[in-house]
């Protein structure tokens, strides 16, 4: 039959195709390991720009927002892309929920929050073609260091909070924070800072035209124009706040989300989107896919949340403990593929300490051995966890546990679609879909 490749194919051809895919991924990630990074650096600067140039610099037409941080970034893109659309401003997003333009819209099914630079170039010029003038661009570290940020025309950036993440990849917490700092850098015309977070002054020092910090704990603030939210009140229905006398109502849990709704509407103000624009569309938000989500809500409720870094994960935790008569019953795991090991314990004993019972389970192992990882998040549990390596059984365990009252909160994947295994496989998956069929099939028995 010949070769493909270089390799012969006697068996069947895609037996082949997968084989040589598993071969290059692999010399890949060789030549990584062992090329100079001021090389990779050109690199991946040289493909921004190639992008860029193949798609004719679309962002020139469009008015470009970035948002970054380490939690709450697709929420305030989301609450921003609602707001513009209540408003009539025709935006387009990305974010790792999903890519939306105006009524289009389809998941993000591949496990990278911030795409590559040719997809990014190709979005941003369809966008501008359907006549969208806003997008609103969530930017991770890594898509920093990868150039993926370069050659878009942002006009303004809003940076949500900071705390440890992605440490292995990045050496330090300082080189990853000044990775963040590099979309400042390129970004001067409007800068959106929350002034809650003890990071402020870090990104306060970049030069911008105007600066927006916004509150919720009444800081001063003499850099720019203050943005603050008061009158917090939190129950089981959700959240109500005032901003300039407005008062908000959301449909959402944690005051995390009065920060992030905060971020959303200071940047709408920015684009010249009224308070009663705002105010409107978020009232019509039920819920962020996989963000909080209430996938229950009686006789006991049950939560999916996205939260896998120990920050958000605490806050999670403590906003259900506020709003909780009942147990607060625990499902969490953590990425494999190398991501963060320090992390793992840490994550254990977070949940020993706020939930009555924890049950560690498989995440998204990718290469790694899912028990190897299960046992490092329990070695932080102190003897408090239970360990159910199959996720679908995990999840039912837990449902099992619960009773009228009882809040059950299952964190880590959130709204995606698969579990991330060796080889770069995906095992079709949604949390929110495994909970119904395992409450449905308790129900029957």
């Amino acid at each position: 039959m010949g070769r493909r490749f270089g390799i012969y194919t006697e068996a069947p051809a895609p037996f082949y195709y997968i084989k040589f895919s598993i071969q290059y991924i692999c010399m890949i990630n060789f030549l990584r390991i062992i090329t100079p990074s001021f090389i990779l650096s050109w690199y991946h600067f040289t493909l921004a720009l190639f992008a860029a140039v193949i798609y004719g610099f679309p962002s020139r037409n469009l008015t470009v927002i970035g948002v970054t941080g380490t939690n709450g970034k697709s929420t305030t893109v989301e609450m921003l892309s609602c707001i513009f659309q209540e408003a009539g401003i025709k935006s387009a997003s990305i974010s790792s929920i999903r890519f939306q333009i105006g009524e289009e819209e389809k998941r993000n099914r591949y496990k990278m929050t911030m795409p590559g630079r040719f997809a990014i170039q190709k979005f941003l010029k369809k966008a501008k073609d359907k006549g969208v003038t806003h997008v609103v661009l969530e930017v991770t570290s890594e898509g920093i260091m990868q150039y993926r940020h370069r050659f878009i025309n942002f006009h303004t950036i809003v940076f949500t909070n900071l705390s440890p993440e992605h440490i292995e990849r990045h050496g330090s917490f300082e080189n990853y924070r000044a990775e963040k700092g590099k979309l400042f850098k390129v970004g001067k015309r409007v800068h959106v800072i929350n002034l809650d977070d003890k990071h402020t002054d870090y990104f306060l020092q970049f030069p911008a035209e105007k600066v927006y910090g916004y509150t919720i704990k009444r800081a001063t603030f003499d850099k720019g124009e203050l943005m603050e939210a008061n009158d917090i009140k939190m129950s089981l229905q959700g959240l109500s706040f005032s901003i300039k006398n407005t008062q908000f109502l959301l449909s959402l849990h944690g005051e995390f989300n009065v920060s992030n709704a905060l971020a959303a509407v200071t940047t709408a103000i920015v684009h010249g989107v009224s308070l009663k624009n705002a105010k409107a569309a978020l009232l019509k938000m039920e819920s962020v896919p996989g963000r909080m989500e209430e996938v229950v809500s009686s006789p006991f409720r049950v939560f999916v949340d996205y939260a896998f870094t120990p920050a958000a994960l605490e806050k999670v935790y403590l906003t259900l403990r506020e709003n909780t008569q009942g147990k607060l019953i625990c499902v969490l795991g953590a990425a494999g593929g190398g991501r963060d090991k320090w992390k793992r314990p840490v994550l254990g004993r977070i949940a020993a300490t706020h939930c009555e019972k924890v049950i560690i389970t498989n995440e998204d192992p990718y290469g790694e051995d899912p028990e190897e990882i299960i046992q490092q998040v329990a070695g932080g549990a102190s003897g408090k966890a239970v360990v159910v390596i199959d996720r679908r059984k995990a999840i039912a365990q837990a449902l099992s546990l619960a009773s009228k009252g009882d809040v059950v909160i299952i964190t880590g994947k959130g709204s995606e679609d698969s579990i991330a295994v060796a080889r770069g496989k995906k095992i079709p998956w949604d949390d929110r879909e495994v909970v119904r069929e395992e409450l449905d099939t308790q129900v029957k028995l």
